[in-house]
């Protein structure tokens, strides 16, 4: 007789097997808000406690890579906009839209300025980079991170859904702005 934690083992792991993605060779190009792979190649993967460790130590720079949300084109005349709010991690920098798969030189620009700031340029010290839960904008940012020659880049894949899952403090955050 199969015990029913074994027979509900059985069951769902063909599910479980594919939810496990594979890391990609080069960035995700598309349908960024999908599963994420639990690897990537030079950077260490954290979980959301571990990240709140590197967050006390206040040693580690955390950069939150949420794309900004673009105003609706064709707006009634006299329509009042109002980006909705980012509440992210204490002390993080947002340079939102880095994690796309393919940036403008411009974007390249404002990403690595943006590290350069957060680590008083110096590509030895840790970075955390992170979005939201299933977000490849922050796989996507780390791995770029590595090839601009971060040595120390932490990916918490959880990104502030973790965060906030466990209760951790929020700031509202303002993007750093363009140069």
């Amino acid at each position: 007789m199969i015990r029913t934690a074994a027979l509900v083992g059985l069951l769902l792991a063909p599910m479980m097997a594919a939810a496990q993605v594979e890391e990609p060779v080069d960035y995700r190009m598309d349908h960024y808000r999908a599963p994420v792979p639990d690897t990537l190649a030079g950077a260490t993967v954290v979980d959301t406690e571990t990240a709140h460790d590197l967050w006390s130590t206040g040693t580690v720079a955390f950069i939150d890579v949420l794309p900004r949300p673009p105003k609706p084109e064709n707006l009634p005349e006299g329509t009042i906009w109002r980006e909705k709010s980012r509440h992210s991690i204490p002390g993080a920098l947002w340079l939102p839209n880095v994690g796309y798969g393919a940036l403008a030189e411009v974007t390249h620009d404002y990403f690595r300025a943006g590290l350069a700031r957060a680590t008083d340029n110096d590509l030895g010290h840790p970075i955390l980079l992170f979005c939201l839960e299933e977000c490849w904008m922050s796989w996507n940012a780390a791995k770029r991170a590595l090839e601009y020659g971060y040595e120390t880049v932490y990916w918490m894949p959880d990104g502030t859904d973790g965060w906030t899952f466990f209760d951790y403090p929020t700031e509202k955050l303002i993007p750093e702005p363009l140069p």
